[in-house]
């Protein structure tokens, strides 16, 4: 079976990085609301959330340049998605009713929605739709020219901006909540959305959808870049979307607190203060396209074949590859689904064992980072190795992993 090695090395960084993000979030959400202890506390959830907020992007970008468009009929497709995807989705979303929370309340909760308490679960869900229009974009994809895609693409970052526009014109958005208790930040209308319309002129373009065009253009139309040109692309674009999710979000908070610390409030003024690295914002768009140069100069171009030989120095892929890289990748989705069991887990360890804020034992400044470093750490070291283990048992490993 051929592999991408680029591709394996870019999933693991997204483990990690959904790893990293949750392991921030103590450090802005508290108890039942929203918290932030310090000015450090703010300045480094602004610098460790944000670095890693594509991660669920190139989630979308690594299965886009490998499904995208189908090699085989839709009926296959489809059934090798249900296998490789909503087996192991529906063994978790069970594990997680029984888990957290009230089992009863859970599964009731299943039957509209994912289970808030497990609220990466969200991602399943964008995921199946992706794949469902899959089959209906693939004639399109298998034809379509370069500069034709790259209308789209623009298109489709034109919409990124969309959500500063409804912030600048819309002023400070009201806090809804829905069934399941997400908050969201009530919508300004623009170009044809209205109180019983919510499909405007560019709802079809929006969202995710442009994840997958960046997969299937890098694939067809972007070839090996040297180092200089990756670096004088990708260094700039990575910096931009970096700093506007950055500055958005600490800006957000100093309007909230006036730069007086802690600052508190419900759940939903975090939800308002998250509003700039959101993944259809313009700054993640920015920060995955930087990513996607920079992975792609790993071994860019070479595909390996790992049931030959197992002396695979010749194509490119060394011991390390072969039984590191490839199980951890192969086992990612698995390690997203089941993560927080463990992650909540070693997160309440590390804050009990090394303090809070001011009273930290590394200080009021490193404590937080240490802290948040160490929990995503361990957190994927341990996810990674269970993950692999269990994958490797005969017959349901995969069912449960997938």
């Amino acid at each position: 079976m051929k592999r991408e090695i680029w591709i394996d090395w870019l999933r693991i960084f997204a483990c990690f990085g959904v790893m990293l993000t949750h392991s921030c979030e103590p450090f802005y959400l508290g108890g039942e609301g929203s918290l932030i202890l310090t000015k450090a506390d703010a300045f480094w959830v602004g610098f460790l959330n944000v670095l890693p907020r594509a991660c669920v992007a190139l989630f979308i970008v690594a299965s886009s340049y490998l499904q995208f468009p189908l090699h085989y009929s839709t009926g296959e497709f489809f059934r090798r998605r249900a296998v490789r995807i909503l087996i192991p989705f529906v063994v978790w979303s069970v594990v997680y009713a029984l888990a957290w929370g009230s089992p009863a309340q859970n599964f009731k909760d299943l039957l509209l929605n994912f289970n808030y308490a497990a609220g990466h679960m969200w991602f399943v869900y964008m995921l199946i739709g992706l794949y469902l229009i899959m089959p209906l974009l693939s004639p399109w994809a298998s034809k379509v020219g370069k500069r034709e895609l790259q209308v789209y693409i623009g298109l489709w970052l034109v919409t990124t901006v969309i959500p500063l526009i409804r912030q600048a014109v819309g002023g400070p958005a009201p806090v809804v909540y829905g069934p399941s208790g997400i908050p969201n930040a009530a919508l300004y209308p623009l170009w044809g959305e209205a109180s019983w319309n919510a499909y405007g002129v560019f709802y079809y373009l929006s969202g995710f959808v442009g994840y997958m065009l960046l997969g299937l253009y890098f694939r067809k139309f972007v070839g090996d870049l040297s180092w200089g040109k990756t670096l004088a692309i990708g260094l700039p674009v990575f910096l931009a979307g970096f700093a506007l999710c950055s500055a958005g979000f600490l800006s957000r908070v100093w309007a909230d607190c006036d730069g007086v610390f802690p600052v508190e409030g419900p759940v939903g003024l975090a939800a308002l203060w998250e509003g700039p690295w959101l993944n259809d914002t313009l700054g993640v768009a920015l920060m995955t396209i930087g990513w996607i140069l920079l992975f792609r100069k790993i071994a860019h171009g070479r595909s390996v074949d790992l049931s030959g030989t197992p002396d695979t120095a010749s194509n490119g892929a060394g011991a390390f590859y072969r039984r590191v890289v490839v199980p951890v990748s192969e086992a990612g989705y698995g390690m997203y689904l089941s993560h927080l069991l463990l992650l909540v887990v070693i997160s309440g360890w590390s804050r009990s064992l090394l303090g809070l804020g001011a009273d930290g034992v590394f200080g009021p400044v490193w404590t937080t980072p240490v802290e948040i470093i160490l929990t995503a750490l361990s957190s994927f070291v341990l996810v990674a190795l269970v993950c692999v283990l269990v994958r490797r048992i005969p017959r349901v490993g995969k069912w449960i992993m997938g």
